[in-house]
């Protein structure tokens, strides 16, 4: 037996390096698991596949997940391949444009904010409505150390995975009576393969910051992400797990 045996996962975000790091783990771990994507479906594609040849369930589903009816269906579509179960959902999907405050538009503002929270908001009431008829489940939202660390560039970021954490508190309060777990795991600088060679002195600053002495991996967010789904987490909701090497646990004076 392992972890998640039983369990029908869906991923957001899923043909990102993050998102198939999350959706791997799930399904090393004994789940079923759909993996979303909006346009990454060539990745989302090969890792179910992955999935598939090891022995696992896997299928990819299609959402612009700005679009709240969009996200509905996703979840219910999900559930339907799952016959009409759904136990966990990864609210993984998200962008991060680097933009300055001064002088960002409201729409560059509402292009982040409806991806990274309003997209979380839509896709979590649908799965809460599908867990409580069917036992309960767990609900986990990808946020960021960002939410509050901020970084220049990244206001609009910032404030929507910091809305992300409180969503998830909020939640754990009103959808616990009904079964359902939220919570949150923030990452720090995750390495998707190039990140050394593609911003450099970044990767250099972290390395000097951070206690653990290296960058994360996707499969550290997803090992995060497995145990808030297991049943070893049967008591924690509205918890902010961090996972970032401990740097947040530097002194900035």
């Amino acid at each position: 037996m392992t972890l998640l045996t039983g369990q029908t996962a869906l991923v957001t975000g899923a043909g990102g390096a993050i998102g198939r790091g999350i959706a791997l783990r799930f399904a090393q771990e004994g789940a079923a698991v759909a993996l979303h994507c909006r346009t990454s479906v060539a990745p989302a594609e090969e890792l179910a596949g992955r999935i598939r040849a090891s022995g696992g369930r896997a299928v990819v589903l299609r959402a612009d997940l700005t679009d709240e009816d969009a996200c509905r269906s996703l979840v219910h579509e999900a559930a339907d391949w799952a016959g009409g179960r759904l136990t966990a959902l990864v609210d993984n999907a998200g962008v991060q444009p680097v933009q300055e405050l001064p002088g960002m538009t409201a729409a560059e503002w509402r292009a982040v904010v409806d991806t990274n929270l309003t997209g979380v908001f839509a896709c979590t009431q649908a799965a809460a409505e599908i867990m409580r008829d069917r036992g309960g489940g767990s609900v986990t939202h990808i946020a960021s150390i960002e939410a509050s660390a901020p970084a220049p560039g990244h206001a609009h970021y910032c404030a929507s995975k910091a809305a992300v954490v409180m969503h998830a508190r909020s939640a754990a309060l009103e959808y616990g009576p009904w079964g359902v777990r939220v919570n949150t795991v923030s990452p720090g600088l995750i390495d998707a393969g190039s990140l050394a060679q593609d911003w450099p002195e970044g990767v250099r600053r972290w390395l000097r910051a951070v206690p653990s002495g290296r960058l994360g991996r996707p499969e550290d967010v997803g090992d995060a992400c497995v145990f808030l789904a297991s049943p070893l987490a049967s008591w924690i909701t509205g918890h902010d797990l961090v996972v970032d090497g401990g740097v947040s646990a530097r002194p900035t004076w």
